[in-house]
């Protein structure tokens, strides 16, 4: 949440909330996903109009952090098991700077340049 308040203000993205899906074009995980709400999930992302987006934030999201498959029967082992995950963001929990930059990521796979490792 602190990522959407004024010191980080990710407007300036154009990431501004919205409640109807088909106006959205991203969505954000963020938290373990129970094998109950995983078909809620699909169903969400599908009424989703194209181009959609998905970023995985956070390790619950990514692997089941500590709510794992490993750790508990009623979890999924991530969101890529159910939907196609576009930017994963890493961290338990992640900091704004990491959405932020995952925010910059996805902008730059849809304007089709790549990410340039640092020499030293």
């Amino acid at each position: 949440m602190d990522v959407f308040g004024a010191k980080y203000d990710l407007e300036r993205f154009g990431c501004i909330e919205q409640v109807d899906p088909r106006q959205a074009d991203l969505l954000i995980v963020s938290g373990a996903i129970s094998h109950k709400a995983s078909p809620y999930l699909r169903e969400l992302y599908e009424s989703m109009l194209p181009p959609r987006f998905v970023m995985a934030v956070g390790s619950c999201a990514i692997s089941g952090g500590a709510f794992s498959p490993a750790q508990s029967y009623s979890t999924l082992p991530g969101a890529d098991k159910i939907i196609p995950v576009d930017v994963y963001v890493p961290g338990c929990p992640p900091r704004p700077e990491a959405i932020m930059n995952g925010l910059i990521a996805l902008q730059e796979k849809i304007n089709g340049n790549q990410r340039v490792a640092h020499q030293n």
